[in-house]
């Protein structure tokens, strides 16, 4: 019988057998991550207004004057622009982590530095969420999502597929209200992504939906902060967003 079959009563795997005297190592230099959702909305062009204090207006032309064709001598018929404005007020978003005094004393990490890092985290990717799919109540600012009026492409009375016509229907609709200037870009999230890279723009031929970052000549951009969770129809909550316009248009105080 070989003599380390002899000696197997001593082992590491039974605690009071060996396993209480071998040491465990913390690497901490190889600390391991939270994967979180990407943080995109200030990298889409969006403006930030910083320094801000009291309540803001912002004006904003809603009409113009009417050209109008005359007989000679004639006098057309008087008309003026229109304004209106978009006010905002302050919104606070909040988060906190409790630390005792040995932990802070004995942790293999920087636990301070950690906590700090982790809320600003957190907080900076509230304020993106935010500014995607904000309900605009209960203290929320209202995001893109949940502005009313803005031009929509509905895929079908349940949801469907996006397709290359999709697309192209949404430029459309951006164009139509003259508003295809700016950080033109799309923004939607990793599932509608992997769909459109399959979709062919026509079918049976070459040329996918998505390619290279791009998405009918214009920059695309994925965050999983885009819901996946909509509810269309009778769909159930399995429904994502594609969002695309000007990016420059969406301000955050």
């Amino acid at each position: 019988v070989p003599n380390d079959v002899l000696r197997r009563d001593l082992n590491v795997t039974t605690a009071t057998a060996g396993g209480h005297t071998v040491a465990t190592n913390l690497l901490a230099q190889d600390f391991i991550t939270l994967l979180r959702n990407r943080m995109v909305i200030m990298g889409m062009g969006t403006r930030m207004l910083t320094g801000l204090q009291g309540n803001i207006a912002i004006p904003r032309q809603t009409g113009g004057a009417t050209a109008y064709w005359v007989a000679e001598s004639g006098a057309p018929t008087e008309s003026q622009a229109a304004f209106d404005q978009i006010t905002k007020s302050p919104k606070t978003v909040g988060a906190y982590s409790d630390i005792s005094r040995k932990l802070l004393l004995q942790s293999s990490l920087d636990v301070e530095a950690f906590v700090r890092n982790d809320l600003a985290t957190v907080l900076a990717l509230a304020i993106d969420l935010a500014a995607i799919n904000g309900q605009g109540a209960g203290n929320e600012p209202r995001g893109v999502l949940k502005v009313a009026g803005i031009g929509s492409v509905v895929g079908g009375a349940n949801g469907a597929a996006p397709n290359w016509a999709h697309i192209v229907d949404l430029e459309s609709q951006i164009a139509v209200a003259n508003a295809d200037v700016g950080s033109m870009g799309y923004l939607t999230n990793a599932k509608v992504r992997g769909k459109l890279k399959t979709t062919s723009k026509v079918s049976g031929q070459n040329g996918f939906v998505w390619e290279d970052g791009m998405v009918n000549g214009y920059n695309a951009a994925v965050s999983n902060q885009v819901p996946s969770n909509l509810v269309k129809g009778t769909s159930g909550a399995v429904a994502s967003a594609i969002i695309f316009g000007n990016w420059s248009d969406l301000i955050i105080g």
